[in-house]
Order: C-alpha cells, then sequence, then structure tokens
C-alpha cells in the first residue's frame, strides 16, 4: 500500500466546510450500525422518526483495520474549571476540523484511517461539568502488575489504520494542535498478527483467534451503544508466550476453550456459533472446561450482556509482548465482573500479566456546528 501523505494542519475554516458539506462526524461516523461506511446523502437511523440520526465516532464497530496506536493525554495542571472547559473545547474542535480532512482524497482514506476520542474519569471534576453517569475508575484487581506511567489519562485516542505512517503522522498532528492544554502522558502501538491462514477473526500472539463471540450490530445496539456514545477499556497485557509454547496444543485448547486451528468451539461447530458453557456430556463433565477463558468470560453469566472487543497485539521489545485489549460497552460494570472473574478463575490468567489500564468515554460523533465534545463541554 502506497504511503500516505501528510495532512495539513492549518486551514481550519475550510475543514468546517467539509464537515457541514460531507455531513460527517468526525472520520466516517454519520452512522456505524452497518460494518461498512455511510452512504453519502442515504438517510441515517431515525430518518422519519422525528429524532435525530445517531452521530457516532469510527473505530469502534468499523471492520478492524490492521494497526493501532492508543494516546493518553493529561490536562495542563493550571488548565481548571471553566477557563479550562474553555480550552479543551478548542482543542476538540481544531481536532474535529483536522480529522475531518484526513477523509479527503489526498488525506488518509487509502489506509482506512479512524479516530475514536474519548475523555477519562477525572476530567469532569476537573473541569467541573457534569460527568457520564459509568465515568468511574476501574477498581484494582488481583494480579495486576500496574505501571502508573501506563495507565489512565484526561483524554485518550485510538488511531487505527492500514498503514501505521497513517496513525503516526495524525498523532503528530493532533498532539501539536493540543498545544498547552494537554500534555501526552503513554502511547501504545498494536498490530494484527499475519494470519496463516489468511482471514477471518484475527489472531493474537498465542496462536488463537480473538474476537470469535463478538457481539452482532444488532447486539452492539443493546450492548455497547447508549445513544450516540459508549465506553472504551483498555488493558496492556502481558503474555507469557514461551510458557504457554510449551504446552501441547491440546492442552492449549483446553485453556482457551476452543479450536486452535478453526477457532471453533471445543464441543463442536463453526467459530462463530454461541457456546453453552453450561453444557455437559452424559457422565456429568461440562464439554467446555469451567476455568477455561471461554467458559469464564461467556456472557451467560452475565444475563446476556457483551462487549465488543477489538483488541490489537503489541511488542516492545523481545521481553514484553502481548495483547492490547480493547472493549467497548455501554456500561464498564461489565468488565468488572468478568475480569474479576477471570482473576480467579480463569486458568488464561496464569500466563498472563496487565501492566497497563485505561477507562474512557468515548464521546458522541461530531455534526455540523458540534464538534468534539460540545455537550460534555457545554
Amino acid at each position: 500500500m502506497p504511503k500516505a501523505t501528510n495532512v495539513p494542519i492549518d486551514a481550519p475554516p475550510r475543514r468546517r466546510v467539509l464537515i457541514a458539506g460531507a455531513g460527517i462526524g468526525l472520520t466516517v461516523t454519520a452512522c456505524t450500525r452497518a460494518a461498512g461506511p455511510p452512504q453519502r446523502g442515504a438517510p441515517g437511523p431515525g430518518h422519519g422518526s422525528g429524532r435525530p440520526a445517531a452521530v457516532r465516532q469510527a473505530g469502534v464497530t468499523t471492520p478492524r483495520q490492521a494497526t493501532a496506536l492508543l494516546l493518553a493525554y493529561d490536562l495542563d495542571p493550571d488548565v481548571r474549571g471553566a477557563a479550562g472547559a474553555r480550552a479543551l473545547r478548542q482543542v476538540l474542535a481544531d481536532w474535529t476540523d483536522a480529522l475531518a480532512e484526513t477523509r479527503e482524497p489526498d488525506g488518509f482514506a487509502e489506509a482506512r484511517l479512524t479516530a475514536t476520542v474519548g475523555v477519562g474519569p477525572r476530567l469532569p471534576a476537573r473541569l467541573g461539568v457534569t460527568a457520564p453517569a459509568a465515568l468511574r475508575e476501574l477498581p484494582a484487581f488481583p494480579g495486576d502488575r500496574l505501571d502508573p506511567a501506563r495507565c489512565g489519562g484526561d483524554v485518550l485516542v485510538q488511531l487505527c489504520a492500514d498503514d501505521s505512517d497513517a496513525a503516526e503522522e495524525t498523532a503528530e498532528s493532533l498532539t501539536r494542535l493540543a498545544g498547552e492544554t494537554l500534555r501526552p502522558r503513554w502511547r501504545q502501538a498494536g498490530f494484527l498478527p499475519p494470519s496463516p491462514d489468511g482471514g477471518g477473526t484475527p489472531r493474537d500472539l498465542l496462536g488463537f483467534r480473538n474476537g470469535s463471540a463478538d457481539p452482532s450490530p444488532q447486539e452492539c445496539e443493546r450492548w455497547v451503544w447508549s445513544g450516540d456514545a459508549t465506553y472504551l477499556v483498555v488493558r496492556r497485557v502481558h503474555l507469557r508466550l514461551e510458557d504457554f509454547a510449551r504446552l501441547a496444543v491440546h492442552r492449549q485448547e483446553e485453556i482457551i476453550g476452543r479450536r486452535r486451528s478453526t477457532g471453533g468451539p471445543l464441543p463442536g461447530g463453526p467459530e462463530h456459533a454461541d457456546v453453552d458453557v453450561f453444557a455437559k456430556s452424559p457422565s456429568g463433565r461440562y464439554l467446555t472446561p469451567a476455568r477455561s477463558h471461554v467458559g469464564v468470560v461467556s456472557h451467560r453469566h452475565d444475563g446476556g450482556a457483551r462487549m465488543l472487543r477489538r483488541s490489537y497485539s503489541y511488542a516492545d521489545g523481545p521481553t514484553d509482548q502481548g495483547l492490547l485489549f480493547l472493549a467497548f460497552l455501554r456500561d464498564p460494570a461489565l468488565f468488572t465482573r468478568v475480569q474479576r472473574r477471570m482473576a480467579s478463575r480463569d486458568e488464561l490468567s496464569g500466563f498472563t500479566e496487565t501492566r497497563g489500564s485505561a477507562l474512557a468515554y468515548v464521546l458522541p460523533g461530531a455534526r455540523p456546528g458540534r464538534p468534539l465534545g460540545a455537550e460534555l463541554l457545554a
């Protein structure tokens, strides 16, 4: 794929015209109910119902691109209260304008670049604005070995693209536009490992498909989206790859709860079949091991509630490789329940160590006259 060109960032008035003329929110967010990009001129959800169409950020239900780059920023210590809210509102407006340009033919459209912007739990109190109801710090979990320098953040940005240069250049532009209002806190790059079978659900560094049980678009409407917004959980999970690789394949499959070759459930069936983790053999043995990863994280333990996983792998040198876990959900309490079960029962936890963690409220998408953050910072 040819390298995308750099994005100029010195023409905000033109970008505001582009946003109004194209009818997009941030990058490709006229609506993300369907997997593909919105059709220009097509009616959005709510058309004809008397309600405004949903305007959601891209990078949530968008099919995964080849690379990801997570950026976390903190407010400058002197940025507080109403003046701070005005300063951040200007930054987000500038970001909205600049990101709209990336969808133009001379931008990063070929790289399928998406940008997804959220705010962390500490931000509303610092600016004196009302916090979204479920935006609060994640609790401590047994087994975590968190590095504070790789956790948290007042503003989080997820950049995904098929060309990592597109994400890197966009990150540089956003950081420059943030000026003195936001200071970089941490960043983490991720990638999808090459698939030995040429496609399908991406695999992680353990060699297993990651995301086989993700919700359908219809289920996302119930469990992922809350109106135009959602929440993003980020976990930087170090994997003990060599220890796991020493196990026989059948033992790896017992720990994961799926076939390594196909991603299908251990009891049989296609990869995306709904696994009944409570099903037993005639002798009373669970067909899916109760302490397997699939057995522990199943939505059947949570009344059917689901999260949308959009994870990537990371490799920060030969001794630190793992999973950049990204999950979108309408209520972070679901992640807390699942993570606590994993810490106490999941055999896969013996091969993982979470070293970074963050939570963000993913803002509603931008629309003409309403840049990112307009409602929260009003």
